[in-house]
């Protein structure tokens, strides 16, 4: 505990104990430790002194108006300060965002960001992992086989010598598991939502300088190399992922301290 701390446990100990003062008195000095306290950097602090004032001391009429205006300013500095934050942060989404091809179709319920360098028309015949990412910032892979063979694959690894992650494992008749063909040509695509990848995204994305191998899972094993684009779509998706929810978390808090401001 710092010293500032202490202090102000102290001032709050000999509010409580003070005897004689009135209820104006007790109310300016509780505002007193307040402005003190902003001023050290303390907004919590600050906030609950104001509180106490207009819970406590309810007849210290002309101390709660100050209390409340100085409330109002120590929101309108956070409301300002959000905003700043919000502009430094949609500058760097900007730059991520031109990474990407935003797409929605009449299945999408949420507007999808697509790599790139991970578009169909791009990757139609090849085997590769597949990262998918939506305008919530939500995210997860997909294991794309493309082959002469059934693989009927449930689950994938991806690794590097002693170094691994490997997804749970996503059964043949689970609605993520999906199979087709056309004339000798084999495709499977089996997703890992809402935290099957297991860790899987964020592995890739921390080892993407390594060379990284990938197994495709099932009734036989069917191995790849993760191309270097790949590798890049799963980083950019993953800081991406994170820059969306953190823009509608600040959302949030600027609609909210907006509100009491006025």
């Amino acid at each position: 505990m710092n010293l500032s701390r202490i202090f102000f446990i102290v001032l709050i100990a000999a509010l409580l104990f003070s005897c004689g003062k009135s209820e104006k008195e007790l109310a300016a000095d509780r505002l007193a430790l307040a402005k003190n306290a902003y001023q050290k950097g303390d907004t919590t602090l600050a906030l609950q002194q104001l509180d106490t004032i207009q819970l406590k001391y309810r007849g210290a009429i002309q101390t709660l108006a100050e209390a409340d205006q100085f409330k109002k300013k120590i929101y309108g500095d956070l409301f300002y300060q959000k905003q700043d934050e919000m502009d430094s942060l949609k500058v760097k989404l900007e730059k991520l965002e031109a990474k990407f091809v935003k797409e929605k179709t009449d299945f999408d319920r949420y507007t999808q960001y697509v790599h790139k360098r991970q578009q169909f028309e791009r990757r139609w015949d090849k085997s590769f992992i597949q990262i998918h990412l939506d305008e919530r910032g939500e995210l997860y892979i997909s294991s794309n086989y493309y082959g002469d063979q059934w693989l009927e694959h449930t689950g994938l690894r991806v690794y590097d010598q002693d170094l691994q992650a490997k997804t749970e494992k996503v059964d043949l008749d689970n609605v993520l598991n999906h199979r087709s063909d056309f004339m000798e040509t084999k495709w499977e695509k089996v997703s890992y939502r809402d935290g099957a990848d297991n860790g899987v995204i964020e592995f890739i994305a921390e080892h993407a300088d390594r060379n990284l191998k990938a197994v495709f899972l099932g009734s036989r094993y069917y191995y790849i190399i993760l191309e270097e684009y790949d590798k890049q779509a799963v980083k950019d998706a993953l800081a991406l992922s994170k820059l969306l929810k953190q823009k509608a978390k600040l959302g949030q808090e600027i609609q909210s301290l907006q509100s009491k401001v006025g």
